[in-house]
């Protein structure tokens, strides 16, 4: 897990942005870029639920917004609080599924635990553009 170290610190201090009044639960993420650049997102939660942005799309919208695509992607880490690997809700996986190279690794922590993962074991058989 040395070899993630980096993007798994940058997600924890993203978390710490978090804005979640509602749930009390913060999230963070970090996209790793092959040129070796960070883009950070937290949750940021709303009254209007359906108006919350997770962590991860916030952070791969950034990376994004900068230019970079799927093939400019190293990496991306998800990481929350409690004792459980979150993963990634449906909304996240399908903005995911898109953005990402099917094999980019997802990194997931919380505490100690760690579980190395990819789009297309979190979402199989998912709705792309090749389905249109």
């Amino acid at each position: 897990m040395e070899k993630y170290k980096d993007i798994l610190d940058k997600a924890y201090e993203a978390m710490e942005n978090a804005y979640a009044p509602y749930s009390n639960f913060h999230v963070g993420a970090c996209v790793k870029t092959k040129d070796g650049k960070y883009f950070l997102g937290a949750n940021v939660e709303n009254a209007s639920y359906g108006l919350t942005n997770c962590a991860e799309r916030n952070a791969i919208f950034q990376a994004y917004s900068y230019g970079y695509r799927k093939s400019d992607i190293e990496g991306i880490a998800i990481v929350g609080q409690g004792g459980t690997l979150i993963t990634p809700c449906g909304a996240c996986r399908q903005v995911l599924v898109e953005l990402l190279e099917k094999d980019t690794p997802v990194i997931l922590g919380t505490g100690d635990k760690v579980k190395i993962t990819n789009m297309e074991e979190l979402m199989p058989m998912a709705f792309t553009s090749d389905s249109l």
